[in-house]
């Protein structure tokens, strides 16, 4: 009698990763390393797969690789393992390229790391910058737990991108009437209007096995899906509208940006609308046309729709609803800045962040 080729020794593999796509389905994984090679590889899950000669197809591509494979070298063994016209439904090549990562403990999942909370804290703009890049060294090289920070502020403030130019972005004379001060981030991405109480701004500082695997664009969502539950509770149905703009069906709400380390840490930026004055917004941004041209709006005002409106709810109610989401999801503990990491923001604002070098380091 012929075998099925489903068939598989039932015995338990070494090697066991799992990776829940990002609103798809569950993906599993199961193998041994033999001399440095995958073996006996075996995928399942509750996806969708057609033709089933896929499945075995699959299997059999990944066996006999070398466990050092890349998160891409996986991938496109997968892709071209594929019979003509395959259908991936709920998940992807990457999404296996990942799980087999995990397996092999070189990608990780949220529930492989201690998180800690910091809640909000009022700190000068430079700081609050400075401390994205002082907090991400130290994930990076193992010092502090993977954290998520909430940003406070006092001083009206803009936070350009790391590659805008400065000139292009602001109107000199709307900063200097309002008394804006300016910061340029390390992250890329647009500028950030910021009063106080009118942004809801937090950082998420993470070793980069995280997100190993999951193409950049995919990084937004996976790392934001606990925010999208937080606003779902508070009655909030956000999505994201690629690459980085998070939104409801009454408009933008916010956005997010990253910045990725030599040392394996990674920074995930995001600021979201509270009680935004959009007059005074578009007094200090220069918003073109262009950057309207994709957005379905000929105005600046019209593409920002604050939560304040759209929940009804304080601030500081939001913020603790979306504390309390993390906490729950990834058993996050609280924590504070250390008298050395603010030490180390103050030295970076007077090296960097406050040099007039960096911050026009695009004119």
């Amino acid at each position: 009698m012929t075998a099925s080729p489903f068939a598989a020794e039932d015995r338990p593999r070494s090697h066991h990763g799992e990776y829940k796509v990002p609103g798809g389905k569950l993906v599993v994984v199961d193998f041994d390393v033999v001399d440095g090679v995958l073996a006996d590889v075996s995928l399942s899950g509750d996806f969708f797969l057609e033709p089933d000669e896929s499945l075995p197809a699959i299997n059999r591509a990944l066996t006999g690789l070398p466990e050092s494979t890349t998160a891409a070298e996986l991938s496109a063994a997968v892709t071209a393992s594929l019979p003509p016209g395959a259908v991936l439904f709920g998940f992807s090549a990457d999404a296996v390229a990942v799980t087999v990562r995990r397996a092999l403990a070189k990608a990780t999942a949220w529930t492989d790391h201690h998180w800690n909370i910091i809640a909000p804290t009022v700190l000068p703009t430079h700081i609050n910058v400075a401390l994205d890049e002082v907090l991400t060294e130290e994930v990076g090289a193992g010092r502090r737990n993977p954290t998520l920070r909430f940003w406070d502020w006092e001083e009206p403030s803009v936070v350009i991108g790391s590659f805008q130019s400065f000139r292009n972005e602001l109107d000199p004379d709307g900063v200097a009437r309002h008394g804006i001060t300016v910061v340029r981030r390390i992250s890329g991405g647009g500028a950030m209007f910021m009063e106080a109480g009118n942004c809801i701004t937090y950082s998420l500082y993470l070793p980069q096995t995280l997100v190993d695997g999951i193409s950049f664009a995919d990084s937004y969502t996976f790392l934001d899906a606990w925010v999208m539950a937080a606003l779902e509770k508070i009655g909030v149905t956000a999505f994201y509208v690629p690459l980085n703009d998070i939104a409801t069906d009454q408009g933008k709400i916010g956005g997010a940006a990253q910045k990725r380390l030599a040392n394996g840490g990674m920074l995930h930026h995001v600021t979201m609308s509270y009680d935004i004055d959009a007059d005074k917004m578009v007094e200090v941004l220069r918003i073109g046309k262009e950057k309207l041209s994709d957005k379905g709006t000929r105005s600046a005002k019209k593409r920002v729709d604050p939560l304040r409106r759209q929940t009804g709810l304080a601030r500081t109610e939001i913020i603790a609803a979306m504390m309390e989401v993390f906490s729950e999801r990834y058993v996050a503990t609280s924590s504070e800045l250390t008298a050395a990491e603010l030490s180390a923001a103050r030295d970076r604002v007077t090296t960097k962040f406050g040099a007039e070098d960096w911050l026009h380091r695009v004119p």
